[in-house]
């Protein structure tokens, strides 16, 4: 015999065996089961029933056997059944039935009895059946059996049921959950004066399904149950308690006083937030609790909930087909327990209850109040005190004793308002709530703050000391832009107030900010800037000993934490700049100085945190004097004596030199430093020498010299010698003047003459030169006798020149002296070279010329096309350039000059070639009359591809870009027998190469016999009127498979051919398909009517690869939206993705981008597709923009409701935008305008300002703005015949007495067509538009309700018009309606205007200064009504008014479950209060009044001290002036101290990748943030285990209820399952197998049910790494560029009265508050990131996650197979199978069973 194994029950019998489970009361003792019966359901099926034993038991065992012997099939049953069925009976066949109830190992004595079928039929009476009752032995008959409890207590009750629909219950057990709640309300007698039932369901959030005055009657809710919807999100019991706690058990929800108020939750798992609160508040406020917990619930958890006792009020079962074994037992205790509430209800309302009064709060301070209130009356047990604040935030309590009457709250925030409600708790019920408010008062805060004692790096700063402050937080930041993100704190114990801060940067200004804190709250601020001292430069410099070549420094230093000293000096042209660094001294001398030359020198103080400012001077080194006195004596016939006397003591050794005086070698010898004559032997006899001698410098040179001549004596001479002492310089009696005649520094144009001079008494030069050829044309050139060098120039190039120098005395000429000289062949760079080539770039080298450079000229242009020449300049010093931003496969000429004295030379010239970026191969195939594909071989390094194809006849062009390993594409939409010309680009990043072309013509139509056109499917009348930009994503990737692929095809030519008009002028369609790359079919200007397009979609070829949503979102947005492609201002923004899996790349951040942004996404679900996914990509509402179907082949099931909603959002009279969450057909105002935070800066003159909460922007329109809109971009419809405006505005004090338009149409003679006029001087509303007829209408609205959106206040607008009425609405409150004619529509040729004056006339008026918040024209007349002016502060209310925007929100849907949230965070630091606004006007005094509600807002006060300022409109920036020749170089100023980081430049060319830096050491951590609004939710828990069988798609639309049909034979329902099952597995294992290969797999045409997901696939091995870019070389750097003019200041702010806490400058960033909600505070502008804080604890385990990828093949469990029939054993033995009731055993009896 088969065992079958399903959940919890052992399936013994081969057959169907139905088990129904009904609850009993266990009883203490263990017995036998007795009153054993049997009840015939037909000619094989019986049902057995007994009556459970009393004690304790564990469960049943059943044994069936026939009587005639055979095997006996046994069942164990749970200890609360008391039911059987048993069918595939023989009705001959007698059979034994044993009972036996066991606990652990013993067992009772079994209850037995026999039956055959046809005894029993035979007893059967024909009257309402009565069933047989064997009590023990089967064969005594009985009592007919019990009927279904029923509660028939003349006692009503209140009965809210709480049902957990979360994603882990699953659709099938949710059906199970219904028929539960079916049972539980055919129990009780139910009606709007009897018993009423409310239903709420929960998971993320809650929901009233219906309260409980909904339905009148039990039949209605019996229906209500039946249609109830599964929702699907996680466990969030506690908020869901809370929930029925604040909405069902009220009034207004048709909760009774005096009545039994009954909770009863179903939940099936542990909640993921706290539910105690809650619960215990259900409880106090009289409402008993029942929990009932299924499968994984946690029944601790249930007993916190449920009231006591446990044992009667919790119920626990292990799967959802055993709920039905509770309902007896729960509907038995409901029913008692109402009976016992009303008694003691009728008893309590003899008894006096009431609230309590007189609420008085007392003792204020900024943390607590005491409440006091009066005795309520009666026995009061508790009193419970409830406060939260008053701007929203989790409410707390404290629960007294009933003798008590006041309470002091603790641990509140300061200077925050609190209401507060007192309730009376008496025995069994609870009074309502006293309720009133109280604000606490503001922290004290730090006073007297002294910054003192500053020095370079530090200062002291202190303060008087707060009283009650638990410590100090001190905030202390530069000023300086660029340094304000540096910012330190510092906290300190409630006992310093006077610190020191250090490291601190010199000369900078600090602001110092200290807080007072108290525990983690912190005080108002109070803040002081002061500026550190500049590092002290050294004092009282002193230059001494200056000679030639030489000087002495000293100074006084000024700091002891000087640690050395940096000397820069440098001569006055710039050519010689020196630099030292020197150790703490106070003097240094300099050497190696030039003589006769001024130095500039500046000595800077060196400190730890940098170097001052420089301490400067100037001097001038001396003239090395000329030797005075050389004299030669000791004259012999082959030596004499030289004696000189050294004049300066700075001068180094000395040179003498002689030579004869006519002609010989020139000797010389080094002399030593000290010696002052020197003895020359070796000379001829007889001859004349002349002598010279100088001085050898330090540096190398020399000084200027002194020349003597002398004779030896002849050999002849018999005398002694003579001294010759000479009082000057002894000369040649020749008069030669010059020696040492030299030619040098020659060049290609010119050669410098040098000679020395050696007889001072020389007039002038005379300097002759000509070519050696004899040129006649001499050059002569006279120079002054003192000067003995010249420069001649220009002389011809490669030419030798002959040059003359001739002395010119007084009395006549000296001796000539001539030299030869030639100049330089011209020069230039040699040798050009190519290097590094590359698509975009190549690096050039050459040879530097021989001759000297000042740097190089390099000019290139390309050969083959136009275009302009470019030049760039390098440096003497370079000879290789890197060429960039050049064309792919193009020569080049390139030309380099040399930039020499005499001009540039000649240029090196050559041809380089950068490679071809582009394909090879280009051809076209498959050529049809329409369409056309090119193939091509593939380009090693293109990343993409971007193919154009033009037709030659018309221009037309369609163009896609593919990515770089494919290598072939298709265009459809073609013209037959046309001619056009296929475009490949090959594209690497950013560069694309040169286009690769072909032509190609179209085949020619075939002759063929006439033909009818296609039929186009007709527009649907939903459809005719829109008019959108529509574009069409589907999915291609493998899992889709070509036959499903033509399904899809089919779908969208069905959704096409619903649409009117195809073209610009109606609806605009385009189509990508998306796998790895998303694939652009056609754009929306492609085609411009309906066949066109429907014949493209035909031809849509299937593509093949992954799911990659996230990538196609994002490239629809940015190819197919703008211009190019053919998208419209103006126009509905629709996308209509079709996709069947989950996305292999992120979609959530893009799909809320592109929702943001306006566009409208619809999001179709096929078979795997994630659901949670789609509801991301989708718009909001996801019941109208998100689909789910189980196959390809159920399109047809959403076909129209798609089509319905696509047009309705595709309306561009009245788009459908989102509104607060919901849609609305209308059009959002303010987007149009660019008034939105990411385009109003780019609208002149307007800036963003806070609104009424610091969530809202709000916009100033200063004077003269004139924002404006084209009218056919705002409505190119033109405007509906019924609509609301609305706005929300301001009114500024500097706005004119005079009339204006809030908003007003102007056709294009800037005549007005509509609008809304406000008179700030009569105080008066005028609407004015023409009127069917073409009449001009207006009316205009005044009085006190009028008057008051001129005061200064924020106020909200609506203007309700429609064909007879035009009504006001301010601030939610109808104030006003006139009667006016139907409208007559605009025309949209002109212009829509804000602000503009009336009295302006023409195009360019003026307007007003107003502040603008929200503006919208909703399409609807009903929209005021339904306005609940949640923006206005005044008329806010917490419970109705959706989170203001930028709140933190857990929402979102995570890719993992969400933990818990975690606390809220702390509120702001406070910014400074701002100053008392003026009074306003006194208004006339009226009659005393009952007290009113809250008065409006007051304006706004004046801006804050430290406010920011109106950001000013850009200045518009300055002409670029022309390029000024290049200026002569100046003269070389001292060198400055380190300046502060110039302006950012403009960005460079974007460079070559390099190669892979070393990772840098992990940067400190950044400064604490300014504490923000609450914090985001705490960090994801850890992945939970592995999940159950995921939830399935979204439930399709309720179908008709079907008749029910004749049940199939048992062994074709085995038969089937069996398929079915088998089927599953093939399935998996053919898409793991796709996987795998990577091929695509076609899709089975069966539909399959969805297996158990199975475990995650393995990860892929990693690709391959690309290869190493070659490393990018450094650009030349631009041009600075021309900065602009800065812009006008902004206008002044507007005062007013005292507001919200005005926008600070970036203040210090404050400490964390306490827990609580968001402040109201303005806040300043945003602080730097803080640092992380502490890890927190550990979330709680998260709910499951969704469905993961698909995993390893699956495998057929047999309890999912189990609904099918599989595995079902022979027919001829009997089977259990569970059932609900003896009904639905009933219902499976039919023919063939």
């Amino acid at each position: 015999m088969k065992i079958f194994q399903c959940k919890t029950q052992s399936w013994l019998f081969p057959t169907f065996l139905t088990i129904a489970y009904f609850c009993t009361i266990v009883q203490a003792q263990v017995a036998s089961p007795t009153r054993l019966r049997y009840s015939v359901l037909s000619h094989d099926s019986i049902q057995i029933s007994w009556k459970a034993p009393r004690g304790k038991f564990g469960g049943y065992k059943l044994l069936v056997s026939p009587a005639s012997g055979g095997k006996t099939n046994q069942l164990n049953l749970q200890n609360t059944a008391t039911k059987a069925i048993i069918q595939g009976l023989m009705p001959d066949q007698n059979y034994t039935v044993q009972i036996i109830a066991y606990n652990k190992d013993k067992e009772s004595k079994p209850a037995q009895g026999q039956f055959r079928i046809k005894d029993l039929e035979k007893r059967k009476d024909p009257k309402p059946r009565v069933k047989v009752v064997d009590k023990g032995n089967g064969n005594k008959p009985s009592v007919p059996e019990e009927e279904k409890f029923f509660c028939q207590t003349p006692a009503i009750a209140d009965i809210v049921i709480l049902v957990d629909g979360s994603w882990s219950i699953g659709r099938f057990n949710f059906r199970l959950v219904r028929l539960f709640l079916e049972n539980l309300v055919t129990a009780f007698d139910v009606g709007s004066e009897k018993t009423r039932i409310g239903l709420a369901q929960y998971s993320g959030d809650p929901r009233i399904e219906w309260h409980l005055n909904a339905f009148s009657t039990k039949d209605e809710v019996i229906e209500a149950v039946r249609n109830l919807p599964y929702k699907g999100g996680n466990t969030l019991t506690g908020l869901a308690l809370n929930y029925i706690f604040e909405n069902s058990f009220k009034p207004e929800a048709g909760s009774r006083t005096g009545v039994s108020k009954i909770g009863i939750l179903i939940t099936d798992g542990k909640s993921q937030d706290d539910i105690i609160p809650p619960s215990r508040n259900l409880r106090e406020s009289g409402v008993e609790l029942f929990a009932i917990g299924v499968k994984n619930a946690d029944e601790s958890e249930l007993q916190e909930i449920a009231s006591e006792p446990d044992s009667t009020h919790v119920y626990n079962v292990a799967e959802f087909d055993l709920m039905h074994t509770v309902v007896e037992s729960l509907t038995r205790t409901v029913c008692s327990r109402v009976e016992e509430q009303d008694r003691v209800i009728k008893a309590s309302a003899l008894a006096t209850i009431g609230p309590p009064t007189e609420l008085i709060t007392s003792e204020v301070t900024a943390r607590s109040f005491m409440v006091n209130w009066t005795h309520a009356p009666g026995k009061v047990e508790k009193y419970r005190v409830v406060y939260y604040p008053t701007r929203g935030g989790k409410p707390d309590e404290v629960v007294v004793d009933g003798r008590v009457s006041s309470t002091v709250l603790k641990n509140l925030m300061s200077l925050t308002e609190y209401q507060v409600a007192v309730f009376a708790i008496y025995p069994h019920t609870a009074s309502e709530g006293l309720r009133g408010a109280e604000t606490t008062l503001a922290l004290p805060m730090a006073s007297n703050l002294e910054l003192y004692d500053v020095t370079e790096n530090s200062l002291r700063a202190k303060w008087d000391a707060v009283a009650g402050a638990s410590g100090y937080l001190i905030l202390y930041a530069p000023l300086t832009e660029g340094l304000a993100g540096d910012e330190k704190e510092m906290k300190i114990g409630e006992t310093h107030t006077d610190i020191q801060l250090s490291g601190l940067l010199p000369n900078t200004e600090y602001t110092v900010t200290v807080y007072a804190m108290f525990g983690e709250e912190a005080s108002d601020p109070v803040s002081g800037q002061e500026t550190t001292l500049p590092l002290s430069p050294p004092r009282n410099l002193r230059i001494s000993n200056v000679g030639s070549n030489s000087a002495r420094l000293a100074w006084d230093p000024t700091s002891r934490k000087v640690t050395g000293y940096r000397i820069v000096y440098n001569n006055a042209d710039g050519t010689e700049i020196n630099e030292v660094e020197v150790d703490p001294v106070t003097t240094f001398p300099l050497k190696g100085l030039t003589p006769l030359m001024e130095y500039n020198v500046a000595i800077f103080s060196i400190y730890d945190a940098g170097q001052s400012e420089p301490l400067t001077g100037i001097f001038t080194t001396k003239e090395i004097p000329a030797q005075q006195y050389l004299e030669i004596d000791e004259v012999m016939t082959d030596s004499f004596r030289v004696t000189w006397h050294p004049l300066s003591a700075d001068e180094g050794q000395h040179k003498l030199m002689w030579i004869p005086v006519y002609g010989g070698k020139t000797e010389e010898v080094v002399l030593k430093e000290d010696q002052d004559s020197y003895v020359i032997r070796g000379l001829e006899p007889g001859t004349e020498y002349e002598v010279s001698l100088l001085a050898v410098l330090d540096d190398g040179s020399e000084s200027e010299v002194v020349t003597a001549v002398g004779t030896t004596l002849d050999s002849a001479w018999t005398e002694p010698a003579t001294t010759i002492v000479p009082t000057r310089p002894v000369t040649s009696v020749f008069r030669t003047g010059i020696r040492n005649l030299v030619i040098d520094d020659e060049t290609s144009a010119s050669l410098r003459v040098k000679w020395d001079i050696s007889d001072s008494s020389v007039q002038q030069f005379r300097v002759t030169y000509l070519t050696a050829q004899g040129d006649p044309a001499e050059e002569v050139v006279m120079v002054p006798g003192s000067q003995n060098n010249l420069l001649l120039k220009p002389l011809l190039s490669d030419t030798e020149y002959k040059v003359t120098v001739t002395p010119i005395y007084d009395d006549g000429e000296g001796v000539s002296v001539s030299a030869p000289g030639k100049t330089l062949p011209p020069s230039g760079p040699q040798n050009l070279r190519v290097s590094e080539e590359w698509y975009n770039r190549l690096r050039i080298m050459w040879d530097p010329p021989s001759s000297p450079v000042k740097g190089y000229r390099i000019v290139y242009k390309p050969v083959s096309v136009a275009g302009p020449t470019l030049e760039t300049f390098v440096g003497a010093n370079i000879n290789t350039i890197l060429i960039t931003n050049l064309l792919s496969g193009m020569d080049y000429n390139v030309k380099i000059f040399a930039s020499q004295a005499s001009g540039f030379s000649d240029a090196l010239t050559g041809v380089v070639k950068t490679l071809f970026l582009g394909v090879t191969n280009l051809r076209a195939d498959q050529i049809q009359m329409t369409s056309l594909c090119a193939q091509w071989q593939i380009h090693r390094h293109a990343t993409a591809y971007r193919i154009v194809i033009e037709s030659v006849q018309d221009t037309q062009k369609q163009e896609s870009t593919v990515g770089g390993g494919t290598t072939r594409h298709c265009f459809y939409g073609l013209q037959p027998s046309s001619q056009y010309k296929i475009s490949v680009y090959t594209k690497l990043q950013e560069i694309e190469g040169p286009s690769v072309s072909i032509m190609e013509k179209t085949q020619s139509p075939p002759t063929l016999p006439p033909t009818f056109p296609p039929t186009i499917p007709p527009a649907k009348e939903v459809c005719k009127a829109a008019k959108a930009d529509l574009v069409f994503m589907v999915d291609g990737s493998w899992s889709i498979g070509d036959e499903n692929f033509n399904k899809i095809t089919d779908f969208l030519y069905n959704t096409v051919g619903a649409l009117n008009k195809i073209g610009a002028d109606g609806t605009q369609v385009a189509m990508v398909q998306f796998t790895d790359d998303p694939r652009t079919e056609f754009k929306l200007n492609t085609y411009k009517t309906k066949e066109a397009v429907l014949d493209a979609i035909k031809h849509i070829s299937y593509k093949g690869g992954n799911t990659k949503t996230g990538k196609a979102i994002k490239h629809v947005r940015d190819t197919l939206f703008n211009a190019e492609s053919g998208n419209r201002r103006g126009i509905p923004k629709v996308i209509v993705v079709i996709t069947d899996g989950r996305s292999q790349d992120d979609v959530d951040k893009i799909s809320r981008e592109m929702q943001s942004e306006g566009y409208s996404i619809f999001a179709i679900g096929v078979a795997d597709a994630d659901y949670s996914e789609l509801v991301n990509i989708g718009s909001k509402p996801s019941a109208r923009h998100v689909f789910f179907v189980d196959d390809f082949d159920a399109f047809k099931k959403i076909e129209d409701e798609l089509i319905t909603f696509v047009c309705e959002t595709a309306s561009a009279t009245c788009p459908l935008v989102q509104k607060n969450g919901i849609d609305l057909a209308g059009f959002k105002m303010m987007e149009m305008f660019g008034l939105v935070e990411k385009d109003f800066s780019s609208v002149e003159g307007v800036s963003m300002e806070p609104g009424t909460f610091n969530a809202y922007p709000c916009y100033r329109l200063h004077k003269d703005a004139l924002v404006s809109q084209p009218t056919k971009y705002l409505h190119p419809e033109g405007l509906p015949s019924e609509y609301t405006i609305s706005f929300l505005f301001r009114i500024l004090p500097d706005t004119p007495e005079e009339p204006f338009a809030l908003w007003e149409i102007l056709n294009k003679n800037s005549d007005p067509l509509v609008g809304v006029i406000l008179d700030n001087g009569g105080k008066t509303l005028t609407y004015f538009n023409y009127d069917y007829s073409g009449d001009f209408q207006t009316v205009t609205f005044e009085g006190p309700e009028i008057r008051k959106i001129f005061y200064g206040s924020f106020h909200k607008l609506h203007i309700v018009v429609n064909k007879t009425l035009a009504k006001v609405v301010i601030d939610c409150k109808q104030v006003g309606e006139r009667a006016i004619n139907a409208s007559a529509n605009i025309t949209v040729d002109g212009v829509e205007v804000l602000g503009r004056m009336v009295r302006s006339r023409g195009p360019n008026g003026n307007s007003v200064p107003f502040q603008l918040q929200m503006f919208d024209i909703v399409c609807s007349t009903s929209w005021a009504i339904k306005d609940k002016c949640c923006e206005l502060p005044g008329l806010r209310d917490e419970e109705t008014c959706p989170e203001l925007p930028h709140s933190c929100s857990c929402s979102e849907t995570s890719k993992r479950g969400l933990g818990p949230a975690g606390p809220p965070g702390g509120p702001g630091l406070r910014g400074p209060k701002g100053q008392q606004g003026e009074q306003g006007p006194k208004g006339p005094e009226g009659p005393r009044g009952e007290t009113g509600p809250p008065g409006p807002q007051g304006p706004p006060g004046p801006q804050g001290p430290s406010g920011l300022s109106i950001q000013g409109m850009p200045g518009m920036p300055g002409e670029k002036g022309e390029k000024g020749e290049t200026g002569l170089p100046g003269s070389q100023g001292i060198p400055g101290g380190i300046g502060s980081p110039g302006r950012d430049g403009s960005p460079g060319q974007r460079g070559f990748p390099g190669k892979d830096g070393s990772s840098g050491p992990p940067g400190p951590p950044g400064p604490i943030g300014i504490p923000g609004a609450p914090g985001v939710p705490g960090i994801t828990g850890s992945v939970g285990p592995q999940g159950a069988l995921g939830p399935p798609g979204v439930p399709g639309a309720k179908g008709e209820r079907g008749e029910r049909g004749d049940l199939q034979s048992q062994a074709m329902v085995r038969a089937v399952a069996r398929q079915v099952c088998e089927q599953l597995i093939q399935s998996h294992m053919a898409r793991y197998t796709a996987i795998l290969n990577q091929i695509p797999s076609h899709s089975s045409s069966i539909r399959t049910i969805q297996g158990p997901p199975g475990e995650p696939g393995r990860p892929g091995s990693p690709g391959t790494p690309g290869e190493q870019g070659p490393p990018g070389t450094p650009g030349f750097p631009g041009n600075a560029g021309v900065p602009g003019s800065p812009g006008e200041r902004g206008l002044t702010g507007v005062k007013g009265e005292k507001g919200n806490p005005g926008i600070g400058s970036q203040g210090p960033r404050g400490p964390p508050g306490p827990a609580g909600p968001a402040g109201e505070s303005r806040p300043g502008s945003p602080g730097p990131p803080g640092s992380p804080g502490p890890r927190g604890p550990p979330g709680h385990l998260g709910v499951p996650g969704p469905q993961g990828p698909s995993g390893q093949p699956g495998y057929c469990d047999p309890s999912s197979c189990s609904a099918y029939g599989v595995g079902a054993p022979h027919p001829d033995q009997p089977e259990f199978t569970p059932v609900q009731d003896e009904l639905e055993a009933m219902e499976l009896w039919g023919s063939g069973i």
